[in-house]
């Protein structure tokens, strides 16, 4: 909004002389517009409330009073956080009457406080600005103000978003996990120019879903996801009732789950595991066998539909023995939600990824302007901040209504596994791995 009238000409007209008169020293401010004029005025009145709170500890100036408990002891340079930028005022100083120390004064420690200015600075960066262009982004203030402003050079943002992302990296592997019970745990591995990160999604009985943590390595490696698991159970993650596993199908992830798991559900992905699949057909013969796979993974009888993909695995066993081999592959578990009785609108939530590849997809875009990572702690940083910020725009699952019932199977099928695993002649110390359990039918 301009403070300036035009003529017909589209010549600018000075402010008349009346508001001139109103504003006083804030003329100046007017001119860069409403804002600066309402930063003006906003830095008066601070400098009112300094006063007002020194007046209030130390009693009226120039009063003498013998019971006073405090003293004025001058003015000092200071600064106060305003709209991602630091801005030096004057402020007043108190000391204790017996000579104890500096009275610290409220007003001016809730301005001043930094916290503003690095929430600021993380949303912008967030939200694609490069430190470099961070200064431009901040709205007119006046030109009085942007003269003496800090914090707003390329070196100081990135302290400062480093700051921030150092804290949302340390409270998401801090947190204490012991009161979360999960009906569902998703794994996923993300890839970022040349590093890579493990990820947890859980998904509460109450159908939320909650970041859990992640784990740096240079490849979606078992051991990486080892550490991730063995982090969650340190941190309190009860497991001994259960919670069903949903992973793309990758080996490494597979295998450490068993390890560390033991003989929980696991649900293979079922997009991952078409794409797989497709991959290895010819384009004449994708659709044909997409429609197919898509009917199997349909059917809410587990029986049916293992019948359907072996059938579809045997018939590609000899024109595309690639694609047979693929399906074949960890078939049974693309099916575990049917065989485990999980209502249909359930089945099609947690039949796949796509809730922690959603998660992902934010992280990718919040650092897509990363070029180079520099050490793994910036890989770790730049994650955490775009799982916490994914969060924020969290919806429950759908088909959270049907959660107590798959809560239920889970708890039945493990104790069932666990059951078929007891034997008189096994060691207590060294039980069996669950990898090598036929899946219960």
């Amino acid at each position: 909004m301009r403070n300036v009238e035009q003529d017909p000409d589209g010549r600018e007209l000075a402010l008349p002389p009346a508001v001139q008169e109103a504003l006083g020293e804030l003329v100046n401010a007017a001119k860069d517009g409403l804002l600066a004029l309402s930063v003006g005025v906003g830095l008066g009145v601070l400098d009112t409330l300094m006063e007002e709170e020194v007046t209030e500890v130390v009693g009226p100036k120039g009063r003498r009073d013998p019971d006073r408990v405090a003293v004025r002891h001058g003015h000092e340079p200071g600064e106060v956080t305003l709209g991602g930028r630091r801005v030096g005022v004057q402020r007043p100083r108190v000391r204790a009457a017996d000579g104890s120390g500096e009275i610290r004064l409220q007003t001016y420690a809730h301005f001043a406080d930094r916290d503003p200015l690095t929430r600021v600075v993380l949303e912008q960066m967030l939200a694609g600005v490069s430190t470099r262009r961070f200064a431009r982004t901040r709205e007119p203030v006046g030109e009085h103000v942007t003269a003496a402003e800090r914090s707003t050079s390329k070196s100081a943002v990135s302290r400062e978003f480093v700051g921030r992302t150092t804290e949302h990296l340390r409270a998401l592997m801090s947190r204490d996990l012991g009161d979360v019970r999960l009906a569902a745990l998703m794994l996923d591995g993300i890839e970022l120019k040349g590093r890579c990160c493990v990820v947890a999604l859980g998904v509460t009985t109450d159908g939320v879903k909650v970041p859990l943590g992640l784990w740096d390595g240079s490849t979606e490696n078992q051991t990486v996801a080892r550490h991730l698991l063995a982090d969650l159970v340190d941190r309190g993650l009860d497991l001994d009732q259960g919670v069903l596993v949903v992973l793309d199908g990758g080996k490494a992830l597979r295998a450490a789950v068993d390890q560390v798991l033991g003989p929980v559900p696991v649900q293979r992905c079922i997009r991952h595991k078409e794409r797989n699949v497709l991959d290895h057909l010819p384009e004449a013969d994708r659709d044909l066998v997409k429609r197919r796979l898509r009917t199997a993974w349909k059917q809410s009888n587990y029986e049916l539909a293992l019948d359907g993909l072996n059938r579809l695995a045997d018939e590609l066993a000899h024109s595309h023995p690639g694609a047979a081999a693929s399906l074949r592959e960890g078939l049974p578990e693309t099916l575990t939600l049917q065989r485990l009785g999980c209502p249909e609108q359930l089945r099609r939530t947690l039949a796949s990824t796509n809730p922690i590849e959603s998660m992902i997809e934010f992280v990718r875009r919040t650092s897509r302007n990363v070029k180079r990572w520099q050490s793994g702690d910036m890989c770790l940083r730049w994650t955490a901040a775009g799982m916490l910020e994914a969060e924020q725009q969290f919806r429950k699952i759908i088909g959270v209504d049907h959660l107590a019932t798959l809560t239920i199977a889970v708890e039945r099928d493990l104790a069932a596994r666990r059951s078929a695993t007891a034997s008189p002649t096994m060691s207590t110390t060294t039980p069996e791995p669950a990898a090598t359990l036929a899946p219960a039918h």
